[in-house]
């Protein structure tokens, strides 16, 4: 299948010629079965700059601290897992899946935490009609993502992992330390060793602090990285931008996004960020986390809402529309802090500096006396 062929292709498959030529040029060590080396994996997660000597651009996919990717390489080049943490939106499953991708073009290993997690999902279960008919042999066994990774040595990942039980949580760390399964029900053949190459890239949401605490025994075993919200304006700008084009292409929507409009919608949330730190109660802040997803987000849901309903052109009122839309989770709690956002921020910034600010003022007016 090809990236045309899917609602949302993995990196792998997105961006396999760049992957293919990456590995074609790339002459450097590489760890174990890995398909590009350690360097090649950062040229392609952060982008090629003009001292690489490259005879083509390499864009940059994920945005941050160059610090945090070289880390996460490294320890992905050892025995160790890779736990990648912080808020909700700051890319770190973007950036666990550009890794697996690069390192291994397999992506979609994946385990996703949830309370309803089990053992099964991160080790085997049985094919019952299978079992029924010729009894339990590896045959009728069905690997989880992460025993499958075992197998061929390659990267698995477990997102949300503070969302699953303490059980799952100890399978697991006899996976990382071990490095195989064992297999009780078959008297031959019980055991799954992991290859070389094989680790885990899991990823935890540091709101979810309390949830399902992970042991000091399961940290042991990973190195953690954490990956902080993005607060500089330009690395978020830059962020959006990126991701923007990336929809308008997947929808095939050929419309311009105002740079006035972009800057209105970072103004934004940069100051609903601020009066929500500076907010005393849980009241006073909303349920959004205000990261940069949920601003690619609120610009999404505007761009197809100018497509589908408006006149293809994205003004400032649909954006404004879209920003409430998305942040008044909590009502009346939410739409009372963005009333006053409106009327503390917004309605001064449209008086002084007009243009494309006024009619988002109008247009966030009317969103929220419609949802009151």
């Amino acid at each position: 299948m090809t990236d045309n062929d899917m609602l949302r292709a993995p990196a792998e498959v997105k961006y396999a010629e760049e992957l293919d030529w990456l590995e074609s040029i790339d002459d450097g060590p590489k760890p174990f079965s890995w398909r590009l080396s350690p360097r090649m994996v950062r040229l392609f997660v952060l982008g090629s700059e003009p001292s690489d000597g490259l005879d083509r651009p390499i864009p940059q996919k994920w945005f941050g601290d160059r610090s945090f990717v070289e880390r996460s390489i490294v320890t992905l080049a050892s025995d160790r897992g890779l736990l990648l943490i912080g808020d909700p939106g700051t890319g770190k499953s973007w950036l666990a899946e550009l890794l697996s991708a690069a390192i291994c073009r397999n992506s979609t290993l994946v385990v996703q935490g949830t309370a309803g997690t089990t053992e099964d999902h991160i080790k085997y279960s049985w094919n019952v009609s299978m079992v029924i008919a010729k009894g339990q042999s590896r045959e009728s066994m069905i690997p989880s993502p992460i025993m499958t990774a075992m197998e061929g040595g390659v990267i698995g990942r477990f997102e949300e992992l503070t969302r699953s039980t303490s059980d799952v949580q100890d399978a697991l760390i006899s996976i990382l330390s071990e490095k195989y399964v064992s297999i009780p029900e078959l008297d031959d053949d019980n055991i799954v060793f992991a290859k070389p190459g094989f680790s885990i890239i899991a990823t935890a949401n540091s709101r979810d602090r309390g949830v399902n605490d992970l042991s000091s025994a399961l940290k042991r075993r990973f190195n953690f990285v954490r990956i902080p919200v993005v607060t500089n304006k330009r690395s978020e700008a830059e962020i959006v931008r990126f991701r923007t084009v990336e929809l308008l292409r997947r929808h095939r929507i050929e419309l311009e996004v105002p740079p006035t409009l972009l800057d209105i919608l970072l103004r934004s949330f940069a100051d609903l960020r601020a009066a929500s730190a500076s907010a005393t109660s849980d009241d006073d802040r909303l349920e959004s986390a205000l990261s940069t997803a949920e601003q690619i987000g609120v610009l999404e849901d505007a761009i197809l809402h100018s497509q589908f309903f408006g006149d293809r052109v994205l003004g400032a009122r649909t954006l404004a529309g879209s920003l409430v839309s998305s942040l008044a989770r909590r009502s009346p709690e939410d739409l009372a802090i963005l009333n006053k956002f409106w009327h503390g921020v917004v309605e001064p910034r449209s008086k002084d500096e007009g243009g494309p600010w006024q009619d988002f003022l109008e247009g966030g007016r009317e969103t929220i006396a419609t949802l009151s």
